[in-house]
């Protein structure tokens, strides 16, 4: 693949309905601070294409599974795929499903056409998408899932752009320009993107666990960086890579400015419901016509979306927890049988749990995150640790893993700490490595050294990478300057 193919196909991987939702709804209630989730991505792309890209091109990996597996062993490997495959359930996939359906609950109106409540026109709405998706990704597999991601995913991009231009277009009465003034004029503290320590996200967040967790979400996690490793060169994959952080730059445009532009047509009357703020502006700007369109692009993201994580689910169960724990001897056909089986047992469990991470205090987006954290930190760990600590084995891994992910649950869902829980991540990662690093010291076993490959892609560097990335880093510093007043 080349640099623009890879760097539309990480885009569009990223962005569904849980950002149109969620990330506007915060962007509603708390201003501009939450862009930092966008535009720091653009730092960790330039990281990740910069350094991490070239290891694993040297190394000939082609999964980061197969790199756990050979650098530690086939149980540490195995603990990552089924953390893994409970945070599709536990977050994305009811997320995802939940967000999906406050939009189409609002085009629809299903509860008043059912004559029930809102949440029950919801719950109905949420579990007739997941039946949909569930059919389709068990019995479509992965070849339905692939055709129809990238057009589901050009449909939300162009449907979702529209929103602020028609928006705009209305306040400056047939001038975007003037729109935007008038927004500003109107409530300017929500563009400063300083967040403040007792806000939604502060600050300095941005200099300790936020950065980790962009680094894992786009130098680690293989449902994005497995494009770049389908590269033709080397060069390719750093465009791919840096390209992706030039779009990340934009896309607040559609992920971000809509929230706030609702709050200059309804001010604070959403606050308890900021999850809801985006439809309804939705129903305000987009004429009668297109509806229809808008509501196909968001049944497409959601379908997308929910069939590629329940197919990956149910592979990363078949494969790395059945074959390996369950049946070591079992056939293509029975694993098939498996990874179906599977499918509809987590599509089920991800139905049930959908209506249940309604009303988050902060929003969806940021429960999803704090979520998230569970998952991500601890395997982010163990994955810079074998990088760069080539002492570490697996028994430190594994050590690392289940303390990482103790420590994170008792800070931030049993006791309260009054740290942010981005900070938390940060103590986390410190707290990993020194704990792997002690396990390894004191009971040293046998490190194991990752067996490299010869690079299969030719490893010449693309010319502008390094200048590409220097003008990421300005703009990105530029964007905090220009609005951090």
């Amino acid at each position: 693949m080349t640099g623009g193919v890879i760097a539309g196909s990480m885009i569009l991987t990223n962005i569904s309905t849980e950002h149109l939702i969620g990330l506007n709804g915060s962007a509603y209630k708390n201003g501009m601070i939450i862009i930092a989730w966008e535009v720091t991505s653009a730092i960790a792309l330039v990281i990740a294409a910069l350094y991490f890209l070239p290891i694993y091109l040297k190394m000939g990996l082609t999964t980061i599974p197969q790199y756990l597996e050979q650098r530690y062993d086939s149980t540490t490997k195995t603990i990552v795929a089924f953390l893994l495959m409970v945070s599709f359930v536990v977050t994305l996939l009811p997320i995802v499903l939940y967000t999906g359906a406050i939009n189409l609950e609002s085009i629809f109106n299903v509860s008043e056409v059912l004559n029930v409540s809102r949440s029950e026109g919801i719950w109905i709405t949420v579990v007739t998408i997941g039946v949909i998706g569930s059919i389709y990704a068990i019995f479509g597999g992965l070849k339905a899932v692939a055709l129809s991601d990238s057009i589901n995913a050009v449909g939300l991009l162009i449907g979702g752009l529209m929103v602020p231009v028609l928006a705009l277009w209305d306040i400056g009465d047939g001038n975007i320009i003037d729109g935007i003034t008038k927004v500003y004029d109107y409530v300017p503290e929500k563009f400063n993107v300083i967040g403040k320590a007792d806000s939604v996200l502060p600050f300095s967040t941005i200099f300790t666990g936020l950065m980790i967790n962009q680094l894992y979400f786009w130098g680690m996690n293989q449902t994005i960086i497995q494009r770049a490793f389908g590269a033709k060169n080397m060069a390719e994959a750093q465009k791919g890579l840096l390209f992706t952080g030039v779009m990340k730059i934009f896309i607040p445009l559609i992920i971000v400015v809509p929230g706030i532009i609702a709050y200059y047509y309804y001010g604070d009357l959403y606050y308890d419901n900021q999850d809801f703020i985006y439809p309804v502006l939705l129903m305000r700007v987009m004429p009668l016509g297109l509806l229809g369109f808008f509501a196909a692009v968001v049944l497409g993201a959601i379908l997308s979306t929910f069939n590629s994580v329940l197919n990956s689910a149910a592979t990363i169960f078949s494969l790395d927890i059945y074959k390996k724990l369950i049946d070591t001897n079992s056939s293509d056909k029975k694993l098939v049988m498996v990874g179906r089986l599977s499918s509809l047992v987590l599509a089920v469990f991800a139905i049930l749990i959908a209506p249940l991470v309604g009303n988050a205090p902060e929003g969806l987006y940021q429960l999803m995150q704090q979520l998230n954290g569970i998952f991500f930190i601890p395997i982010a760990s163990i994955l810079i640790a074998g990088f760069f600590i080539p002492k570490i084995t697996a028994n430190g891994a594994k050590v690392g893993l289940v303390t990482g992910l103790s420590f994170y649950l008792l800070t931030s869902f049993i006791f309260d700490s009054g740290i942010h829980f981005i900070h938390i991540w940060a103590i986390e990662f410190v707290i990993n490595l020194l704990v792997m690093f002690a396990v390894s010291h004191y009971f040293p076993g046998k490190p194991n050294k990752f067996i490299k490959k010869p690079p299969v892609l030719e490893m010449k560097p693309w010319r502008y990478a390094k200048p590409v990335s220097l003008g990421l880093c300005i703009v990105t510093i530029l964007i905090y300057i220009w609005l951090g007043s």
